[in-house]
């Protein structure tokens, strides 16, 4: 069926939204959320230790995603679609967590709840145009987001790569980003922490 052009640009219009300001508004939470951070050395170490926990999930989700290649359906996305988003939101909490400040987290709680929710589904409408009926069918067995292992007897469903996480994969999807923003995301935490103790705020 033939889908009209102003159909078409209705449908992508939302998705260009999100993406669009998932970054801009990703920046000015930044900013307020460093100006509100309360962090102390604990609080600092706790959320490392959380947001570590986050990109060890990314990075084996990255070691599995061959984009626009094949349809990832192992390693993390045998237990959730999104992986690299549920990652994300450990690295947000540790965030949250060395931030040590309430009104914080909450502001940085709502953005990643508001944006990656939407940008989780606009993003899975494109896969579904790609892969057709084999997504739907993995949709069905495989949550959005929070993990679901499979029970034995679902193992064998998908079928399996010759290879599994991929080093190279992971340079390819440039996921040691992520490392290198997270490091530099605790260094300016720890910039606050500092100015604070100097300057009283």
């Amino acid at each position: 069926m033939l889908v009209p052009v102003d159909s078409e640009v209705a449908l992508v219009q939302p998705r260009k939204f999100w993406a669009r300001w998932r970054v801009r508004a990703g920046y000015m939470v930044a900013a307020i959320y460093w100006l509100l951070a309360a962090p102390t050395s604990w609080s600092i170490l706790m959320g490392g230790i959380i947001a570590a926990f986050g990109l060890v999930i990314r990075g084996l989700a990255a070691g599995h995603l061959r984009k626009d290649e094949t349809l990832a359906t192992t390693g993390p996305y045998g237990a959730t679609r999104n992986p690299l988003y549920f990652g994300s939101a450990f690295l947000a909490a540790g965030f949250v967590v060395a931030g040590h400040s309430w009104i914080a987290g909450i502001i940085v709680t709502a953005y990643f709840a508001i944006f990656y929710y939407a940008v989780m589904r606009s993003e899975e409408r494109d896969v579904r145009e790609r892969f057709g009926a084999a997504f739907d069918e993995y949709a069905r067995r495989v949550p959005l987001f929070v993990p679901r292992f499979p029970r034995r007897a679902e193992e064998g469903q998908f079928a399996r790569p010759a290879t599994g996480f991929s080093w190279l994969q992971y340079r390819r999807n440039r996921e040691y980003q992520a490392l290198l923003g997270t490091l530099a995301g605790l260094a300016a935490v720890w910039l606050r922490m500092w100015l604070r103790a100097l300057f009283g705020y």
